[in-house]
């Protein structure tokens, strides 16, 4: 008994779950660390270090890579099985340090873009090598153990890195940010060459063929589809953290009482400190929230219904978004980042419960497998929408508070569409299965 108790610690994970959480620490530092600035760097003026690209074409390129980077996990889930995680870690790294490092010394709108679709497609690549290999490196009784390091992790370098390395990184210069997301994930070829070591592969290995008819079956689906079309009008409102909320900030606010109370604090510990609150704090504080209060807001919420949940997180994440419409104050702005950020974590996990609740019960694995296409809907309408409404209302009319309460609006329409969704096409049999469940 008392060996089956220290086997769900700790110490039950082998050197390859170790191996592949550091590995994921670095990739998502370096990811989120470009990510945070990457918007700002792009449309920034040339004599400011920036390339100086207009709103509108820095729209496309998120609009394309960031849907990429939620699709290919799809295709290179199937060719790791297929040619093994080990090859498959190295591929990635080698393409993806590559894009960083060629995005930090080109300057032409059309390098730059390729240069980043190089850097999605060796990220693309990384995401399901390093779950799979948790999923192989567990068991029941340390599985979601297992898998809560790792999402923790990814936060952790989400939070870490736009804290730390980018604000000193912005002093030196600007591609030294990508520089160092090259170095963050060029050193991990060394990790996956000398210490990863290629799980036992199962029985039954995903061929890409059987891979593409998943996608067809679920995509038939229209019920299913439906019900992400809907959930990615939040996710278009997410991804705005990304690009207009960055422009929002660098062109539009003046973040100094945040600067004089945090200045205050570290003058405790430091002599004259110069803090100053960014464009990268963004993603500081989405990833902090998270870290901070996604064990209470789950304990909160762990026997609530999935559905009413969802509405619920969606609706703080919609009222986040709304205030940044009330004013230009500092402490203003920082209330709906941080609002709109439980909103997130509240409402994304149940989505997952939801889509378990309304597959078929033969499918669940294979639907869950394909929930992700919120991501791709989400960012790929969002970059091109954000970039477009951003410069009509913002540059052009002066009106800020328009573009806030617009994507407001898209959070109402996702609630009402869910509620009408759940009230005309689940299936009696699904929401018998829901009142059961919850």
């Amino acid at each position: 008994m008392e060996k089956q108790k220290a086997r769900k610690g700790i110490s039950s994970f082998p050197r390859n779950f170790w191996t592949v959480i550091v590995m994921e620490f670095f990739e998502r530092g370096s990811y989120y660390g470009v990510m945070s600035i990457l918007s700002v760097y792009l449309v920034l003026d040339i004599s400011q270090g920036g390339l100086g690209f207009s709103k509108e074409s820095v729209g496309v390129i998120k609009s394309v890579i960031t849907p990429l980077l939620y699709l290919l996990p799809i295709l290179s889930g199937a060719l790791a099985d297929q040619f093994g995680y080990k090859k498959t870690l190295i591929f990635s790294f080698i393409v993806m340090s590559l894009g960083y490092l060629f995005t930090s010394f080109s300057t032409s709108y059309y390098v730059v873009f390729a240069s980043l679709l190089l850097m999605v497609t060796g990220a693309g690549f990384f995401k399901p090598i390093i779950s799979g290999t948790i999923a192989r490196c567990t068991d029941e009784s340390n599985s979601t153990l297992g898998f809560g390091i790792f999402y923790w992790t990814i936060n952790l370098g989400a939070f870490l890195f736009p804290l730390f390395l980018i604000p000193y990184l912005k002093t030196i210069g600007w591609n030294y940010i990508f520089i160092m997301a090259a170095v963050g994930t060029g050193w991990l070829l060394f990790l996956a060459l000398f210490v990863y070591k290629e799980p036992a592969r199962p029985e039954v290995q995903k061929k890409l063929g059987d891979v593409l008819k998943g996608a067809v079956m679920v995509i038939k689906d229209y019920r299913f589809m439906v019900m992400i079309a809907i959930y990615s009008c939040f996710w278009i409102l997410y991804f705005q953290m990304f690009d207009t909320v960055l422009w929002y900030l660098t062109e539009y606010m003046d973040m100094t009482p945040v600067n004089n109370v945090v200045n205050s604090f570290l003058g405790l510990f430091v002599e004259n400190p110069n803090w100053q609150f960014a464009a990268e704090h963004v993603t500081v504080i989405n990833a902090g929230t998270i870290i901070l209060l996604q064990l209470i807001i789950s304990y909160i919420v762990k026997n609530t219904k999935a559905l009413p949940t969802m509405i619920v997180g969606i609706a703080l994440g919609t009222i986040g978004m709304g205030i940044l419409a009330i004013s230009t104050y500092a402490w203003v702005f920082m209330a709906g980042i941080t609002i709109f950020s439980i909103g997130e974590m509240t409402a994304h996990p149940k989505f997952i419960s939801y889509v378990g609740l309304i597959a078929p019960p033969d499918k669940k694995a294979l639907y869950l497998g394909y929930s992700f296409l919120y991501g791709v809907i989400g960012s790929g309408i969002g970059g091109v929408l954000g970039a477009y409404t951003y410069v009509k209302f913002v540059s052009e009319m002066g009106r800020p508070s328009l573009l806030w309460l617009m994507f407001s609006g898209i959070g109402v329409i996702t609630i009402s569409g869910l509620l009408l969704y759940n009230r005309y096409l689940v299936p009696k049999r699904e929401i018998y299965d829901m009142n059961q469940a919850s």
